[in-house]
């Protein structure tokens, strides 16, 4: 099974990283265009709450049901796919202080892909490349983010 971990800093508290990732506009705020999301349900992130999207890039969508798990707040939570472009995708977000003004995000993400044209399909968009450019987007955005929160 292919395992994606990602690791980067934030000049922030780690409850404020927290409480970022905890809010509901968040997912929507870290997809990169050209990808659009819409969400249709997200349940506010605890123990078995459900978040319910679709990915479109240009005309291509991708629906995605996602149960949250292990939420231990303010050190993280994990998603799990239920129904999506994947076979499988579980993804940790783990936080932790590195320091009083400074906090670690990782991610971790174990995903298997569908065969077929599913599979080829979110074989381009969450390949190693395409999620370390998914990635690198979302950590320049919570920086961004989190910078304007003591502007």
């Amino acid at each position: 099974m292919p395992v994606f971990d990602y690791s980067f800093t934030v000049n922030a508290p780690l409850e404020a990283v927290a409480e970022f990732h905890r809010n509901p506009l968040a997912l929507k705020q870290l997809t990169p265009p050209p990808m659009l999301m819409q969400v249709h349900r997200f349940e506010p992130l605890s123990e078995g709450s459900v978040s319910d999207f679709t990915l479109w890039l240009g005309p291509v969508p991708f629906h995605w049901i996602a149960i949250h798990s292990n939420v231990d707040f303010p050190r993280g939570f994990t998603d799990t796919q239920q129904q999506g472009p994947m076979k499988t995708w579980a993804h940790t977000h783990t936080f932790t202080a590195e320091s009083e003004q400074v906090s670690r995000v990782s991610e971790h993400i174990e995903y298997e892909y569908r065969s077929g044209l599913p599979g080829l399909l979110s074989r381009l968009l969450f390949s190693g490349p395409g999620l370390h450019l998914l990635f690198t987007y979302r950590k320049m955005t919570t920086r961004r983010h989190l910078r304007k929160r003591d502007s």
